[in-house]
């Protein structure tokens, strides 16, 4: 252990004096989990790209039978590109910056998803999660704003926290990135528009050009029905990450940082294929607790917590029975975090 680090049985005294910091959390892990691997970050660009590019070729000879199977496998493929933008866009992909945004755009288009835009939108996430009024992933809404939604608004509303809950990351991609009011500064606003252009133009040139070689049935089967299982994933992913009847969303002014990254983030077990093709992205606490740790260490450091946190971290396994305990979570609550829509109209 070095100067720098403070020991488990530090850190656990902390916390039992309320005394915990995000700090301290990050500084209990060992150093090695932070460091950047150029071979093992570009093994997953090798191998995603061939992924990508299996699933493409399956949807050109597959019979008529087989493409949902090959629209899983593609859409899949494609969320583990974003997985790797994900990393380029904490900074933990490259030490160098203009690499991180080059693959990030890249990886990013096929589903043209702007890659300034989400970054920064994203950061916000990380530096508030679970803060009521300030989260933009999956915050419930207060009752008094829901009121005052219209029906096509409220109905919109009750899908996305029902069980078409894959309705909300589309919601997100469209509605959120393209706003300026959604920056901060001009150079935010600044690199979101580039980002921004570069998906809008990718779409005019390629989803065209798509349907005028390949039809409509081609756009249909090489777009848009991947691009709806890599929106299916980044709902259940995100939805999954910070939603449990148990886990609340505070109030700005009762937030702890240290206590919402640590134990107001779910880590999820998926079947084993899932995880291989997105880079272990479901390992999501130590995520939260340092952006800086590399998505190939998180497994590493999901331990190293494992072994000091124990069963005070929020665990599952992905399976019906989890997306229950999702899909009742609807109306902010300040007491007992969640109301559901019936008992809300009930008073």
């Amino acid at each position: 252990m070095t100067a720098t680090q403070i020991s488990p049985q530090a850190l656990l005294d902390k916390a039992d004096a309320s005394e915990l910091s995000l700090k301290d959390i990050i500084r209990s892990i060992p150093k090695e989990y932070f460091q950047k691997d150029a071979s093992k970050a570009w093994t997953r660009v090798v191998v995603n790209t061939a992924l990508v590019a299996l699933g493409y070729w399956s949807l050109a000879v597959a019979p008529w039978y087989l493409l949902p199977l090959c629209w899983v496998f593609t859409g899949t493929a494609l969320t583990g590109f974003f997985v790797i933008a994900h990393d380029c866009g904490h900074r933990s992909f490259s030490n160098k910056l203009w690499v991180n945004d080059l693959v990030g755009h890249i990886t990013l288009l096929p589903i043209l998803y702007p890659f300034h835009s989400w970054r920064l939108l994203h950061d916000k996430h990380h530096k508030h999660t679970n803060k009521m009024d300030v989260d933009n992933a999956w915050q419930p809404w207060r009752t008094e704003f829901y009121d005052g939604l219209n029906g096509v608004e409220r109905f919109v509303y009750r899908l996305m926290r029902g069980w078409l809950w894959p309705v909300g990351s589309i919601l997100h991609w469209a509605l959120i990135h393209f706003k300026r009011e959604n920056y901060a500064s001009e150079r935010d606003w600044k690199n979101a528009k580039f980002s921004n252009t570069v998906v809008i133009v990718a779409g005019l040139i390629g989803l065209p050009l798509l349907t005028l070689t390949t039809g409509v049935g081609g756009l249909i089967t090489f777009w848009f029905m991947p691009f709806l299982v890599y929106h299916f994933w980044m709902s259940t992913f995100t939805v999954v990450h910070h939603t449990l009847p148990e886990i609340p969303f505070q109030e700005p002014e009762d937030w702890n940082e240290a206590e919402s990254q640590l134990f107001g983030t779910v880590h999820c077990d998926y079947p084993k294929w899932v995880e291989f093709m997105c880079h272990d992205i479901n390992v999501h606490i130590p995520h939260h607790i340092s952006t800086a740790i590399p998505s190939y260490n998180l497994r590493k450091a999901h331990r190293f917590l494992q072994g000091v946190w124990g069963d005070r971290l929020v665990e599952r396994k992905f399976n019906l029975e989890l997306m229950k305990e999702v899909t009742v979570c609807h109306l902010y609550h300040p007491e007992r975090n969640y109301q559901t829509f019936e008992e809300y109209k009930q008073g």
